[in-house]
């Protein structure tokens, strides 16, 4: 079983829970977290038994409130150039096309937004709240809001950025503006996770994979470039015609209205 200093790691049933553990920093990133994550979704590409990955934070306070500010990272002295070490703490930048699902159990904020940008959709505790700092520490809010404009209006992006630590939204609006796909109480969250988890993980994995990268592919790049991809995707994903007649057949009638 994978040990790391910084973060919880359990596998079962063809799901990885993966949990930030600094909860005393309020699941804050070290530079240890970062690496660990980074090493943690290169390694899972590799690994064929984990077909869906549940990531969420230690606690009940906070799911993670980005990068701690006790870190010291040593910057170029040219404003074009910058090192940011969080760039490597999502998933897709580590070309991890499993899914990734985050159960939000508490605060998120800045840096946060790096791991709700990459995962494929997130679920959140009632009490979950969304804020980002930035602006009312007289910082940019550069790549944490450019996540938030691919899943939100922009005019929500504009209000949750601008008002920095001023005001912070509620998992229901975070849910009615699409930032989250859920919203449950906290008893429920990993429960409800487990189950999105499971049932993704039960189906044959190379058609989720594909699946999700056609979904990426099509916010990424313009709609004619996207189409061009899918039918690779389908030549690469789909299991063979006798195959998914079989599936058919098997097929649970059994579903849940959301």
């Amino acid at each position: 079983m994978r040990k790391f200093e910084t973060l919880g790691y359990e596998q079962e049933n063809g799901v990885a829970w993966v949990t930030l553990n600094r909860p005393d920093r309020h699941n804050a990133f070290d530079i240890t977290m970062i690496d660990e994550l980074h090493t943690l979704w290169r390694d899972l590409r590799h690994d064929d038994d984990v077909r869906c990955v549940v990531l969420t934070g230690a606690g009940d306070k906070a799911f993670c409130t980005g990068i701690d500010r006790g870190v010291d990272i040593p910057q170029p002295s040219s404003p074009y150039m910058m090192d940011d070490p969080m760039l490597r703490v999502g998933p897709k930048f580590s070309d991890l096309w499993k899914p990734v699902i985050v159960a939000v159990n508490g605060m998120a904020c800045g840096g946060a937004f790096y791991l709700l940008g990459e995962c494929e959709f997130a679920i959140a505790a009632e009490g979950a709240t969304f804020f980002d700092p930035h602006t009312t520490y007289g910082m940019v809010s550069g790549f944490e809001s450019m996540h938030l404009a691919q899943r939100m209006p922009l005019g929500e992006v504009m209000r949750l950025t601008l008002l920095g630590n001023a005001e912070r939204m509620s998992a229901r609006r975070a849910y009615e503006t699409g930032l989250v796909s859920q919203v449950v109480p906290a008893a429920d969250l990993l429960d409800t996770a487990r189950w999105a988890a499971e049932t993704i993980a039960s189906y044959p994995p190379h058609g989720v994979q594909g699946s999700i990268r056609a979904i990426w592919a099509a916010r990424d790049l313009t709609r004619a470039q996207a189409l061009t991809m899918a039918p690779h995707l389908i030549e690469l994903g789909n299991l063979d015609w006798s195959e998914q007649a079989g599936l058919f057949q098997s097929r649970s009638k059994e579903f849940r209205v959301r």
